[in-house]
């Protein structure tokens, strides 16, 4: 049995397919770095570095995609009843024409009370104030402002989902 951290399988929900492109680049760093000569070298003669038991200090991020808060919430029931939950969902707050941010949250409460969420946008048609009032939790919502910054999404990916080890479950208590 392998000492290495699992993924942890993060959502998107944008409707935008360039910032679905930047969390990838941002969260999977292996698929963004170059390989060069000597890494291929490596692999040829030792095989994969996942088959040879060495592991990355930090978890991997297995990024999936919705572009709309309806396919969002479907894709969490359906992570749910496969029982490979997410870890983390962001949400942009905008997606038309369907739900927005808040309307998306409150159907992903229903269906997931404990799921984390970093809400993210450039605008906000609610304050933040009003989000808190009305999902309480601070611990399970953040927020995060657009254009970001890619060391602090993967920093609060990383700190939500080390956070969730503790939680391991996203059932309501």
């Amino acid at each position: 049995m392998s000492n290495c951290p699992s993924k942890k399988r993060i959502l998107v929900i944008d409707d935008s397919e360039a910032i679905h492109t930047d969390f990838r680049r941002i969260l999977n760093p292996e698929q963004r770095r170059s390989r060069g000569d000597i890494d291929m070298l490596e692999e040829a003669l030792f095989g994969p570095m996942q088959s040879r038991g060495a592991c990355s200090s930090e978890p991997d991020f297995e990024v999936d995609s919705a572009f709309q808060g309806q396919e969002g919430v479907a894709k969490i029931r359906a992570s749910m009843q496969n029982n490979q939950p997410y870890a983390l969902v962001f949400l942009d707050y905008r997606m038309p024409p369907g739900w927005n941010g808040a309307e998306t949250l409150r159907r992903l409460r229903e269906v997931a009370p404990s799921l984390r969420v970093v809400l993210c946008s450039a605008y906000s048609d609610y304050s933040w104030a009003e989000l808190v009032r009305e999902f309480s939790d601070l611990q399970l919502l953040k927020e995060l402002r657009k254009p970001f910054n890619g060391q602090e999404v993967r920093q609060l990916a990383l700190k939500l989902t080390r956070d969730d080890d503790d939680n391991s479950s996203h059932a309501p208590a």
